[in-house]
Order: structure tokens, then C-alpha cells, then sequence
């Protein structure tokens, strides 16, 4: 089983930058995807960036790109999400869960094939 432990959240100011981290414990990440998600306050969790298990492919949502990028460490053990130009509604809290892929047909990070959660990490954007 991966564990997944998330960090680095905390409050910023609109138009700053944070780095968040994923780390697994224990495990290798070679051959899972993993995957970005965040839930604002009063909304659904919403799928927001991934990387592949085989190309280390990144993906970003359409509506973040420019301003969010994801990657991961030559060990493959820690995921990174760098997010710039933080806006009050990039408010959320900010998890990372694994799964085989990123895509399954059509659908980008589809949150019942993904699991192993870490608990999150709070971002807040806010003068």
C-alpha cells in the first residue's frame, strides 16, 4: 500500500508562489501515476494536474496551465506542484493521490481510479 504525504501548504499572498510537495513513503513511484487534486470550500474535488507512470508525461489542467507545473524527483519518490500567480480562488486544500494512469479514455484524473490519499495540504491565498 502507498502512503502518500502532502506538505509545504500555507497562506500567501495573491500574485505570490508556493511549491507543495507529495511524498511516498516507502515506495517508488515508477510505475504508478500521480496525480494533483484540490477541493475549494463549498466545491467538489476538482482534478488538477498528473504525471505519468511510463513517459513521466506532465499534464495541467487547460485552465491552470501557465501558471501551475507538476514534476517529480530523479528518485521518483516526491511530486512536486509549483503554483504562481496564486489567485484567493486557488483557495483549497491540496492532496495527491496514485493510480495506474493519468487518463482512462477520455477522462483526465477520474477520482475513483485514483487512491492511497494523503490527507492534504492547505493553501491559502489571501492579503
Amino acid at each position: 500500500q502507498v502512503q502518500l504525504v502532502e506538505s509545504g501548504g500555507a497562506l500567501v499572498q495573491p500574485g505570490g508562489s508556493l511549491r507543495i510537495s507529495c511524498e511516498a513513503a516507502g515506495f517508488a513511484l515508477d510505475f504508478l501515476a500521480v496525480g494533483w487534486f484540490r477541493r475549494a470550500p463549498g466545491k467538489d474535488v476538482e482534478g488538477i494536474a498528473c504525471i505519468g507512470s511510463e513517459e513521466d508525461r506532465p499534464y495541467v489542467v487547460n485552465s491552470l496551465m501557465g501558471r501551475f507545473t507538476i514534476s517529480r524527483d530523479n528518485g521518483k519518490r516526491t511530486m512536486y506542484l509549483e503554483m504562481n500567480d496564486l489567485r484567493p480562488d486557488d483557495t483549497a486544500v491540496y492532496s495527491c493521490a496514485a493510480a495506474r494512469w493519468c487518463w482512462y479514455g477520455s477522462n483526465f484524473l477520474p477520482v475513483e481510479k485514483f487512491d492511497s490519499w494523503g490527507r492534504g495540504t492547505q493553501v491559502t491565498v489571501s492579503s
